[in-house]
């Protein structure tokens, strides 16, 4: 039975197929495989401990499968999904996001065995021996790519772990800057990996906070390289860089900060394309346009909305045959600007082609925004040209594009 679909949203060239309240407990990250021509769309949640898989196979009328609880009072948001197993991380809740400041939590990565796909049998836990691990990355295979903590680091780095026995992880390697470890002189940047480190061949492409975009040489993976770091530091917002996802095709790449701090109290956002045709001097050469409120929505700009504006998550294909994978498109959450859609064929002239923006929620779930407004978090694409975006206080819209070209090009 599908769900009746929340009206009140803001739409350019996309259209709503299908919503689902996810029983009251909103997604953060999100992640999906086929198995025997049924679709699985795997979800991690915010305010709530634990993982849902929803049956997304007709996209109009999903229908909820499973919830799998997680440990108490630990963030459980990032989630993947490849090769019939399920990586979930986990983490010290950050003040002001519904922790308890002094009691217990669990860190690290959980193992899931998602050979069944409505049942996830945990095989193994990766513990970093820390506050735990944010956006992870494995697309298959025996190895994880791990952004967690370590003792004698600060923030989080690199791991490398071998998970081809699942039930006993093994960390092969590890990557950080100097400065993050302790004692190192601090000069006040925030170096951290957020992740995930996407791997391209024998390349890992890192998003590290003031650190800027990395690239690593893991062909040996006992002993990851840099081989070249694009810095930002004082010109990015609060978070640095959030996002690092390589077009290796056309030798670009889309990066992006995070915005952190509501009604714009931060440095100006930053969301755009590096060229990497020479992996040794990274350029940035674009810029994706800054969103507009729509005419009928009444705002000026969308600081004044409230809640958090600028850009989040993108796509990422991830390697995954169920997922969109091309490099002609970009897909950027926008947090308050909701989903933003972009014609990236021209790496110097990116456009936007489309949006979506949830209404604003009606109930609060969640201790934030500060004022209830819908705050679109993550967006991942199916190979049937499905959208499916999650916000931090509704359930799951699923979408598509009407046209992949709406205007005139020449």
């Amino acid at each position: 039975m599908a769900q009746p679909i929340p009206q009140g949203y803001f739409a350019h060239n996309t259209e709503v197929l299908g919503y689902h309240d996810l029983n009251g407990k909103p997604a953060f990250k999100l992640a999906m495989q086929e198995v025997n021509g049924r679709w699985y769309l795997y979800l991690a949640h915010l305010w709530h401990q634990g993982w849902s898989i929803l049956d997304v196979t007709d996209p109009t009328a999903p229908q909820f499968v499973a919830f799998t609880p997680g440990p108490e009072n630990t963030w459980t948001i990032q989630i993947q999904v490849a090769d019939g197993k399920m990586i979930t991380a986990l983490e010290r809740i950050a003040p002001g996001w519904g922790g308890i400041e002094g009691k217990e939590h669990a860190e690290g990565v959980l193992i899931w065995d998602v050979s069944d796909p409505g049942k996830p049998r945990q095989l193994g836990h990766y513990p970093t021996g820390s506050t735990g691990t944010h956006r992870n990355f494995y697309d298959g295979g025996n190895l994880m790519h791990v952004a967690g903590g370590a003792p004698g680091y600060d923030g989080k780095i690199y791991h490398i772990v071998d998970i081809s026995d699942p039930t006993k992880p093994e960390r092969l390697s590890y990557f950080a800057l100097e400065e993050q470890k302790n004692g190192a002189p601090k000069t006040g940047a925030k170096l951290s990996l957020h992740g995930p480190a996407h791997i391209e061949a024998d390349r890992a492409y890192l998003p590290y906070g003031d650190g800027g975009g990395i690239i690593l040489d893991v062909s040996d993976i006992k002993n990851p390289r840099m081989i070249s770091q694009l810095v930002f530091r004082g010109i990015t917002a609060t978070q640095g860089i959030h996002t690092f996802l390589p077009l290796p095709r056309r030798k670009i790449a889309l990066i992006n900060d995070e915005a952190i701090r509501e009604h714009g109290d931060e440095d100006l956002n930053l969301a755009g394309i590096v060229d990497t045709s020479n992996e040794k001097q990274l350029r940035l050469i674009s810029l994706f346009p800054l969103p507009e409120p729509p005419p009928e929505s009444g705002l000026k700009n969308f600081y004044e909305k409230g809640g958090r504006f600028g850009p989040h998550n993108q796509h990422h294909p991830n390697h995954q045959p169920c997922l969109e994978d091309r490099d002609d498109i970009a897909y950027l959450t926008y947090f308050n600007a909701g989903l933003r859609v972009y014609d990236i064929r021209d790496a110097r002239a990116p456009k936007e082609i489309g949006y979506f923006i949830p209404p604003d929620p009606k109930i609060r779930i969640g201790t934030k925004p500060s004022r209830l407004v819908a705050q679109t978090e993550d967006v991942l694409v199916d190979r049937r040209g499905c959208i499916y975006i999650s916000d931090k206080n509704l359930g799951i819209y699923i979408l598509r594009l009407r046209t992949i070209w709406p205007y005139a090009s020449g």
